[in-house]
């Protein structure tokens, strides 16, 4: 069996992702694991009242004070922490990211900000769960 040394959480700032980081503490401190959670912007177009530059600085904003909240979170434990900002598909980036850092296990919330697409899953999580190669760990 393969330790578990890298967690990937992906967060949204939502009540759930946060539920996903609570668990990915618990196993970092039993496993002594890294976390690096990851953000994937999906702006949508600008509407005729608010230019693209708005949206994306709020977003900015945003994203910032969820990863600095997070990283506060996880340090306290004296865990590594990292995390990484990504434009595009959600779903698509986490996978991608995942794969391509050898994480051994992604630790999500079942529904994130938009919680009313399905009622079991979340958009994101299903999508991560039917394409993951790798374990993940849904937190409810």
């Amino acid at each position: 069996m393969k330790d578990v040394s890298k967690l990937l959480v992906p967060i949204d700032g939502s009540k759930n992702s946060m539920r996903g980081l609570d668990m990915a503490i618990i196993l970092a401190k039993q496993c002594n694991a890294s976390i690096t959670s990851v953000h994937s912007v999906h702006i949508q177009s600008h509407s005729s009242f608010r230019s693209a530059n708005e949206d994306e600085e709020r977003t900015d904003e945003y994203i910032k004070g969820v990863m600095e909240e997070a990283g506060q979170k996880v340090t306290k434990y004296g865990i590594e922490f990292d995390y990484k900002v990504m434009n595009g598909d959600i779903g698509y980036n986490i996978i991608k990211y995942a794969k391509e850092n050898e994480f051994d296990m992604i630790i999500m919330g079942s529904r994130g900000r938009n919680a009313i697409k399905n009622m079991l899953f979340g958009s994101v999580t299903n999508s991560v769960l039917q394409s993951s190669k790798i374990p993940v760990l849904v937190v409810k």
